[in-house]
């Protein structure tokens, strides 16, 4: 099962809901302060004009970094949530109690910007402005009502933005295990893959890729039933949480076939430790019909730019362990 080549696409998916809001509110809270500016313009008041430029110029910025290829949400965010303060603050000041409700929305929209330990004090800050400006919340006494419902914004807001991040961490986690097995998938894999080459390139770890296979899997499935294998690939999955040490990883990849990213100083050093997983799967894992063994393709890390370069080298191992008989070891260092 060789992946396609080239630079991996790695969705997060609380870094795509975050997107969703920062998306749709950054290029509209441009355009409303760049209309409030032209409308600046139009009665003639050039300071407050380029106050609002000022202001909108954030929000554009946060519009683009979060349209770029890559984008980039936590500083889209910030910026945004400067522009949302900033930008209803000016207009309270030119327009009054009538851009009080201008406020109250921001006020909100800051819960789903940044985390709540920016959008609290930015939302602190916009209600301490408030409070200082003549005629807004003071009129002449404090406007009870309106303080009610910024109270109960703030609360809300802070309360519902912090179970939908603790939903967003539950989901990421959903997102990234197998459902049989427990372990984490394909998708965490390509994750921690581009995260371990970024660290190998810089010379601080040395790591191998270990692809194994069950032997002879669609017999287990087509004698026993996919209920004996499905409780092969369980079985197996302990067997290998059992053997790896504390620095190694293993996933599923998909199917019958597994992936372990072991720290390996060298191509002696993995040779030892497949063999010893490769033993160890043969004398613990039974189905049915008997032993249940499995073939490894290991490579260690040579520099590949890209995850997937350096799994083609590994899948070429296992199909060479595969091709050898079965229950063997291939290191991608033997393909010559």
């Amino acid at each position: 099962m060789k992946p396609a080549a080239g630079p991996p696409t790695i969705p997060s998916l609380p870094r795509e809901l975050r997107s969703v809001p920062l998306r749709t509110i950054a290029p509209v809270a441009t355009l409303a302060l760049l209309v409030f500016a032209g409308w600046l313009a139009w009665h003639r008041l050039p300071l407050q004009m380029l106050a609002a430029l000022a202001c909108a110029a954030p929000a554009a910025v946060a519009t683009w970094l979060v349209h770029k290829r890559t984008a980039q949400l936590s500083s889209a965010g910030l910026l945004l949530c400067l522009s949302n303060v900033a930008g209803c603050l000016l207009a309270v000041g030119e327009l009054g109690h009538r851009a009080l409700p201008w406020s109250l929305l921001a006020l909100m929209v800051n819960f789903f910007l940044v985390h709540n330990r920016i959008a609290t004090p930015a939302n602190l800050v916009m209600v301490a402005g408030l409070l200082a400006m003549p005629g807004v919340l003071r009129t002449p006494a404090l406007d009870i009502q309106a303080l009610v419902v910024i109270a109960l914004i703030l609360g809300f807001g802070f309360r519902f933005s912090r179970r939908l991040q603790g939903d967003r961490t539950r989901l990421e986690l959903l997102a990234s295990l197998d459902e049989l097995t427990g372990l984490p998938n394909r998708r965490a894999l390509e994750k921690t893959l581009v995260q371990e080459i970024g660290s190998a390139r810089q010379g601080r770890f040395r790591h191998a890729l270990v692809i194994l296979d069950i032997d002879h899997f669609k017999d287990v499935n087509d004698h026993y039933g996919h209920t004996a294998g499905d409780n092969a690939l369980v079985e197996l999955a302990a067997i290998l949480r059992l053997e790896l040490r504390e620095q190694d990883k293993v996933f599923r990849f998909g199917g019958e076939e597994f992936v372990i990213l072991a720290e390996a100083g060298s191509r002696d050093a993995l040779a030892s430790f497949t063999e010893r997983v490769r033993e160890s799967v043969q004398q613990s894992l039974h189905g049915p019909g008997g032993g249940i063994t499995i073939s490894l393709g290991a490579a260690m890390y040579a520099g590949e730019q890209y995850w997937q370069d350096w799994f083609s080298r590994a899948d070429a191992a296992l199909y060479l362990a595969k091709g050898n008989g079965r229950n063997s070891v291939v290191i991608a260092e033997d393909l010559g």
